[in-house]
């Protein structure tokens, strides 16, 4: 297992996390389990979150449902069945289940007089929403009350009643915590995303910004974007002031927007744990900049995709660093966002244990300073 431990030196600036990762996946919380348009209509479709199989999907009326993708029975995965757009049938033995409930509706084996009470019988129901492109599922702590509702799913923020919307995704190799931090990592940029459109070596500079403690997560306040980087220079042409917030709540979400005028872009990315040593990358975004101009969404899209590839590669020689189980450290003030996540990840999981108030980290604001 590859933990972050205190490197020899021993100085403050290098302290790191005594958490390790993949020590724990947080549930009590909505994760995106699969996109809108992967599921046409009425359908169904296998997905896998903090290594819980599920089967999602759409009944004849348009709602979202979610439900353990294994049959009571024997165990046969459901997505292997049949989907009429009102009840799950096993491919099995053709037991029957309400998508909304999981509860079992039909066993066709039985014979007039056998006792089995059906209604008891339950694959495993979960809360569903379907907004912003996406199917969210919530996972539960154990032993929480079937009737206890969640707290709504997330919305991505967006600021005129007409904007344009994208989605991109890619899968990481890599435990949910490393593909977490590696996404609000600041310092790589000039690295792993060397291109004419975004920035490289010779652009590094040092950077000063404030950051402030928010309910489960930080803020990036507020601040003039970086000069090094050719999309924010493009919205100069509006010759108005621009501002980037960025925040961090957990469990895994980044959000990030980007003000000029009564312009704006808005984007929500979150690192979702498909099993222990898997994840995936999940972006939305949504924007009213540049509305005139045509393929303004494809050119994001491609641009976009290219970005993510970048992570993605470098994701992918991590991970065959990490199989050697090397011992990791995290440095001031570069890494202090992931020292972060690791901190507020520790004071959640033991304000769940004592049940006493979560104690946030972060008392203050703080200025963190690194050169990219």
């Amino acid at each position: 297992m590859t933990t972050l431990s205190q490197p020899p030196a021993e100085r403050d600036d290098i302290a790191t996390s005594a958490h390790t990762p993949d020590a724990e996946l947080l549930v009590g919380f909505w994760y995106p389990a699969v996109r809108s348009d992967e599921i046409r209509g009425a359908g169904t479709r296998a997905a896998t979150l903090l290594g819980t199989p599920l089967l999602v999907g759409r009944d004849n009326r348009g709602r979202a449902f979610a439900m353990r993708d294994n049959c009571p029975h024997r165990g046969i995965p459901l997505s292997c069945g049949r989907f009429d757009g009102e009840s799950v049938e096993c491919c099995y033995h053709g037991w029957l289940f309400d998508p909304h409930t999981a509860q079992c509706t039909h066993v066709p084996s039985l014979v007039e007089g056998q006792r089995l009470r059906v209604e008891r019988i339950s694959a495993g129901h979960y809360d569903c929403e379907e907004h912003d492109g996406t199917i969210w599922v919530f996972m539960p702590e154990p032993g929480r009350r079937r009737d206890a509702a969640p707290p709504p799913a997330p919305r991505l923020p967006v600021f005129s009643e007409t904007y344009r919307f994208t989605q991109l995704w890619a899968d990481l190799p890599c435990n949910v915590d490393h593909g977490i931090i590696g996404l609000m990592d600041p310092a790589h940029g000039p690295f792993v995303h060397q291109a004419w459109w975004w920035r490289g070596r010779r652009s590094i500079h040092a950077k000063e910004k404030i950051f402030e403690p928010i309910p489960n997560g930080f803020r990036m306040r507020a601040h003039a974007p970086s000069t090094n980087s050719a999309p924010y220079k493009l919205l100069g042409v509006y010759g108005k002031p621009i501002t980037t917030t960025i925040e961090f709540v957990l469990p895994n979400m980044r959000f990030e927007e980007i003000h000029c005028g009564d312009l704006w872009f808005s984007s929500r990315t979150t690192v979702t744990p498909v099993t222990a040593s898997t994840c995936r990358i999940d972006v939305s975004a949504a924007w009213n900049i540049f509305s005139g101009v045509p393929f303004v969404k494809p050119f994001f899209r491609f641009f976009a995709k290219k970005f993510m590839r970048q992570d993605q590669e470098t994701m992918i020689k991590q991970a065959r660093g990490l199989e050697h189980a090397p011992q990791l450290m995290l440095i001031d003030d570069a890494d202090r966002p992931a020292k972060w996540y690791f901190a507020l990840k520790a004071a959640l999981l033991e304000s769940r244990r004592t049940g006493e108030p979560m104690h946030h980290p972060i008392p203050e604001e703080t200025v963190l300073r690194w050169r990219s």
